[in-house]
């Protein structure tokens, strides 16, 4: 089945993966690039929620800047870290996120992780026809971001549309919202945006 082959194609491989010194080389331009791309995929969403939709592109910076912090030199680690974010990179059909809850006082912190308990969830996207297309929990990364009273500041979610909803998202007219009760949001994605994420959403 096609669908198979290009998912299996978009994950990385320690191929994919530079040295030290290779990647500072041309670490200056390639952040230029990621950011770029960074910028057509993040979204907004109310005051204190910011939504990264995630591709091959900038799972691969990010490993690349944990190895360069953490000075990872072995095979193994760079092994590690591929089976970490790998499951980040969407396949057809989807859509994968980083979800962050931008807090910037302890009061706040205080206040609303308690508050967001279940926000990883509660994340949909809606479509011009009315359709709802509800966030997936990456399971890798679920057991160890929320507790039962409070949330995690970050989150890992996926998407997962029809080949009839992704034809609907094509349309534009598309919303991303929170549809917790402690937290309900609406962001209306731009034009740009719904293009970069139909990359990701078709072969």
């Amino acid at each position: 089945m096609k669908t198979e082959t290009a998912s299996t194609s978009r994950k990385l491989t320690f191929s994919d993966i530079l040295d030290h010194r290779a990647y500072e080389r041309i670490r200056a331009g390639r952040q230029n690039e990621v950011f770029e791309i960074k910028r057509r995929r993040r979204i907004a969403l109310g005051t204190m929620m910011m939504v990264m939709f995630e591709n091959r592109v900038t799972m691969q910076a990010q490993i690349q800047e944990m190895l360069r912090v953490e000075k990872v030199l072995t095979d193994e680690g760079v092994l590690e870290e591929l089976k970490a974010y790998n499951p980040l990179i969407p396949e057809q059909g989807q859509l994968s996120a980083t979800l962050f809850i931008e807090l910037t006082t302890d009061a706040q912190v205080r206040e609303w992780l308690p508050k967001l308990v279940g926000i990883e969830r509660a994340i949909a996207i809606k479509l011009s026809n009315g359709d709802v297309v509800n966030a997936v929990v990456e399971e890798s990364h679920a057991e160890q971001l929320t507790r039962e009273n409070v949330t995690a500041a970050v989150h890992y979610i996926r998407f997962e549309f029809s080949p009839q909803q992704i034809d609907e998202f094509a349309k534009g007219d598309v919303q991303l919202v929170s549809l917790l009760p402690n937290y309900i949001e609406a962001t209306e994605l731009a034009e740009y945006t719904v293009t970069e994420l139909l990359i990701d959403l078709r072969d």
